[in-house]
């Protein structure tokens, strides 16, 4: 990278000092945050502040795309918060001058993790998407709220033509559909909860769930923490268990739906998944929504993970029967590659959003305003203020085409299809499933010398579950690659590696397994 993109090396935080003829107000060492517009003359020295910061932007973004660079350099939790090489993270109670705030922006990219690096397999949510990055730094730059039209109006249309395009993409008719933009699949999720229940028992809202029967809910054994159910649905739920490869089994939804009835319950929801976040497994969705059908039920798909695979014609039938759900979950930020956040839920019935949340509040909501009012979408909302998440989408949109965002799904696909391929072919290492993956997550064990050859029985999973963990800890320490793992059902500690990052290259998954053995092989 030439000298002119990197931040400039001064010993307390890479600013030299003002040179001949320089003003010497703009010299970060001797100035504050106070000095900064809107301060009167604050111009010059805002510029200089911000190039500066804008280099160590570059310079962070530059070295996540290569592949020599460390994904993070690893520090326990004690290291971080007692300090290091001048990186505190105390609060002062005087202002510290512009040149050390610039020096903590370069330390806490420095002790952070690189998502975007090319050999981050770690989460769902990975890659850097540089159009989507530059949406965001002007959504932030704007500092405003989704909640109304007279404060958000450009934003609030960009919302309306995404989710129309996402409602179309799902296969609902142009009369049909409503949603927003959310924090997160967990939030999507549970709007879809709230939603449900109020279109079936709409006193809900005015008399509580006293009113109300015994209802009761139905997932999928290998649902998502994303479902809130966990947390927030005090309602009786219904696991419903699943096929060895992760898949919601339908007829075992159904006896579960009876059952339910049978002791007096009332079933109203039940919740597919299109995706699992561990196998990448897709529920039978046509399946699920007769059984649906058969009993009246609401239909919500989580799709946060999978719902990506609608923007590629070759994938997009693992999502067949998607259209019949009653509400949708898509996260853009998952496989499409948007900047965190960008999760959207779709419901499938206009106006049940404004009719369940609404508490028209005079102060925000008037009904004389001189505009249409129904572009005030903060009361369809359980949070009223909202962050702009729909311009980074809708700028990539416009830079990619749908066409874009298909070959990009297509690579992440392809991806996860060659490391299969590669696993097959190698003694040390063995897939949790041998068919090949529906999605870009796959599942492995490493067979370190020590374990090659020995029967199967309790003492050998024993071994194999702790190999994960000890080959994770050194490559945390180590920093040239990351994969997470965890166990699941009977299968002890395996390796799950995901594909969300169109940068990765089959050299990057070559590197992995090649990093994975080096670091398991004394084991």
């Amino acid at each position: 990278m030439s000298g002119s993109n990197k931040p400039s090396s001064g010993q307390k935080g890479g600013l030299e000092p003002p040179g001949p003829g320089e003003n010497p107000h703009t010299d970060l060492s001797r100035v504050y945050s106070k000095d900064l517009l809107p301060t009167a003359g604050g111009e010059s020295l805002t510029c200089k502040f911000f190039q500066e910061l804008v280099n160590i932007l570059m310079d962070y973004i530059f070295k996540s795309n290569e592949r020599s660079s460390k994904i993070l350099d690893f520090h326990h939790p004690h290291q971080l918060k007692e300090g290091l090489e001048g990186f505190s993270l105390d609060l002062p109670d005087h202002p510290e001058p512009l040149e050390q705030i610039l020096v903590d922006c370069r330390d806490t990219l420095k002790y952070g993790v690189k998502t975007g690096h090319p050999r981050f397999f770690n989460q769902l949510s990975s890659g850097l998407d540089l159009v989507g990055l530059a949406g965001q730094w002007l959504t932030s730059t704007a500092n405003t709220n989704m909640f109304t039209y007279e404060v958000s109006p450009v934003f609030l249309l960009m919302e309306e033509v995404l989710l129309k395009k996402m409602q179309s993409i799902v296969g609902w008719c142009e009369e049909e559909g409503d949603g927003i933009f959310c924090p997160g699949g967990a939030v999507s999720n549970l709007y879809s909860l709230l939603v449900a229940r109020y279109d079936f028992y709409p006193e809900v809202k005015t008399k509580g769930m006293c009113a109300l029967p015994r209802l009761a809910l139905f997932t999928s054994e290998h649902v998502s923490s994303r479902l809130p159910i966990h947390h927030a649905a005090p309602l009786p739920l219904g696991w419903v268990l699943c096929c060895f490869r992760g898949k919601m089994i339908s007829r075992e939804l159904d006896s579960s739906i009876v059952e339910a009835k049978a002791k007096g319950l009332v079933p109203f929801y039940v919740n597919a998944t299109a995706g699992t976040t561990v196998y990448g497994a897709f529920d039978p969705l046509t399946a699920i929504a007769d059984v649906c059908d058969r009993h009246k039920l609401w239909l919500h798909v989580d799709a946060a993970w999978g719902g990506g695979l609608l923007m590629s014609r070759r994938h997009q039938g693992k999502l067949q029967g998607i259209e019949r759900a009653s509400s949708v979950t898509w996260n853009p930020h998952k496989l499409m590659g948007a900047p965190l956040q960008c999760s959207a839920i779709l419901i499938k019935k206009r106006g049940l959003l404004q009719e369940c949340n609404q508490l028209c509040a005079e102060y925000l909501f008037q009904s004389d305003k001189h505009y249409d009012i129904s572009y005030d979408t903060g009361d369809k909302t359980i949070q009223c203020g909202r962050h702009v998440d729909v311009f980074k989408l809708w700028l990539m949109w416009k830079a990619k085409g749908s066409e874009g965002f298909g070959s990009q799904v297509n690579k992440c696909l392809e991806n996860a299809e060659y490391l299969f391929k590669q696993l097959q072919r190698r003694a040390d290492f063995k897939l949790v499933f041998e068919s090949k993956p529906e999605h870009s997550n796959v599942c492995f064990w490493y067979l370190p010398p020590s374990l090659r050859g020995l029967p199967p029985g309790p003492d050998t999973n024993r071994r194999l579950h702790e190999v994960a963990p000890q080959i994770k800890a050194k490559m945390m320490e180590e920093g040239t690659t990351l994969i997470g793992y965890q166990p699941l059902g009977s299968n002890v500690n395996f390796f799950r590696c995901v594909f969300s990052n169109p940068a990765t290259q089959h050299e990057d998954v070559d590197f992995l397994l090649e990093e994975i053995a080096r670091l398991g092989s004394n084991l």
